[in-house]
């Protein structure tokens, strides 16, 4: 009772607090940056700190590292390689094998992603428009996905969707400041490499795992090669500026990922209350900017969900029906390069769009446990993943002196070593 009286009075302290002074600092390359903020990141970080404090702050530390290290490995390998090879063509000339698993991998941990994020954005958009009907909401998401996808207006709606995000941001980053932070905790969290005791609905040895998921073993991670094509980054004359805007937005990242997990651990924590839905992390804001920040924080919410969305049903598919043709090369003979080409493209799209929805129905698990569980699925893929771009990435024939270093060699294998550890403690755990 203490605790929650002693918040409510540092919310009344600062309630004078105006976001609009901080919007104005707001930079473009920030908010073209916060694509990388998932639902994951979000619901992640704040489970762990509202559940954990700081205690597995070393998590979040290792897995943004891992993070920038496997995208750029993959980015290098797709810019410097000497037969303009795509990193699904670097997969597949170690063995056929690695093409049938990306592609049904690709599609389940596609299908899974967008499902909790469709049922997120249902939930957030029936919260804001006062209607108890989730599953209707998230119907009328997909709906409006498919019809703006690809088309010319949706780059303007994409921007506004961003810029409610960056004011979401924006919103944890200045709760976080104004929270005073442990700086003790925190570096004793990240220099602590220990697992605490379960607290919660949530295991600590399953946030941990969905933490890294979320994180270094996204397989949005994989989105970046074809992205950075869009973007005319073809050569190794881009690596420069690949490896600087990768670095930005791994910077951006660990601010953010920073400013929510210390909004967990300084502020839900204190006053008891476990991230079980999204109205539990809408509290922070809540108590600290009133209604207005309970509005920011669910109008951020639908636009992370929602841009999120659309990201993921537009580039998905290209990595898939890039692995089907390998599959099928004969697609790609009568289809050529431009993926779209192939109709499978499209059935792509429909399916990681449409089939989430199932999700969505009454009796399924909330959107956080959702959340959780898909983002530790992640790291399923991940011995595989960092397996085979380790022997890859070190193939003098195609790369020379872009190879990697011993470093980048180390940090591969400890991903490697540290996901076959975490999928030996899961199953040692169900069995128990």
């Amino acid at each position: 009772m203490a605790q929650t009286e002693s918040a409510s009075k540092k919310a009344t302290g600062i309630s004078r607090f105006s976001l609009a002074n901080v919007v104005k600092i707001l930079g473009p390359g920030i908010i073209a940056v916060l694509s990388w903020l998932g639902a994951g990141d979000l619901i992640t970080s704040s489970v762990a700190g509202s559940n954990y404090g700081y205690a597995m702050m070393w998590v979040l530390a290792v897995s943004l590292l891992l993070r920038f290290l496997i995208v750029n490995i993959i980015a290098r390998f797709q810019l410097c390689n000497n037969q303009g090879m795509s990193i699904l063509q670097g997969y597949a000339q170690l063995h056929p094998l690695f093409a049938y698993f990306m592609f049904g991998y690709a599609l389940i941990m596609a299908h899974l992603t967008n499902a909790y994020m469709v049922k997120g954005a249902g939930e957030a958009l029936s919260t804001l428009l006062h209607i108890n009907h989730p599953l209707l909401c998230s119907v009328a998401v997909v709906l409006a996905v498919w019809m703006l996808v690809g088309r010319n207006f949706y780059t303007m709606i994409e921007g506004v969707m961003k810029l409610l995000l960056a004011i979401m941001t924006l919103a944890f980053l200045s709760l976080a400041i104004m929270a005073t932070p442990d700086l003790g905790g925190i570096l004793s969290g990240t220099i602590g490499f220990s697992i605490p005791a379960d607290e919660g609905v949530h295991g600590a040895l399953l946030v941990a795992v969905s933490v890294i998921g979320a994180v270094a073993g996204s397989f949005s991670n994989f989105v970046h090669p074809y992205v950075m094509k869009e973007k005319g980054w073809t050569g190794p004359e881009h690596k420069r500026i690949q490896r600087n805007d990768l670095l930005f937005a791994v910077i951006v990242g660990i601010i953010i990922n920073l400013a929510i997990w210390v909004v967990g651990a300084e502020i839900l924590r204190p006053n008891g209350i476990q991230v079980n839905t999204l109205d539990d992390l809408g509290t922070a804001l809540e108590l600290y900017f009133g209604k207005g920040g309970w509005l920011i924080f669910f109008v951020g919410v639908f636009a992370t969900l929602f841009a999120s969305i659309s990201g993921k049903t537009t580039a998905l598919p290209m990595l898939i029906t890039d692995a089907f043709q390998y599959i099928r090369p004969g697609r790609r003979e009568r289809y050529g390069k431009v993926l779209h080409n192939d109709p499978m493209h499209k059935w792509f799209m429909l399916f990681i769009l449409v089939t989430p929805l199932i999700w969505s129905l009454p009796g399924m698990p909330n959107f956080v446990t959702l959340t959780i569980a898909v983002n530790a699925l992640n790291i399923i893929g991940l011995p595989v993943i960092s397996l085979g771009l380790l022997i890859m990435s070190n193939q003098k024939s195609l790369l020379g002196k872009y190879r990697n270093n011993w470093f980048e060699n180390i940090a591969l294998g400890f991903a490697t070593a540290l996901a076959v550890w975490i999928a030996f403690q899961l199953g040692a755990d169900l069995l128990t």
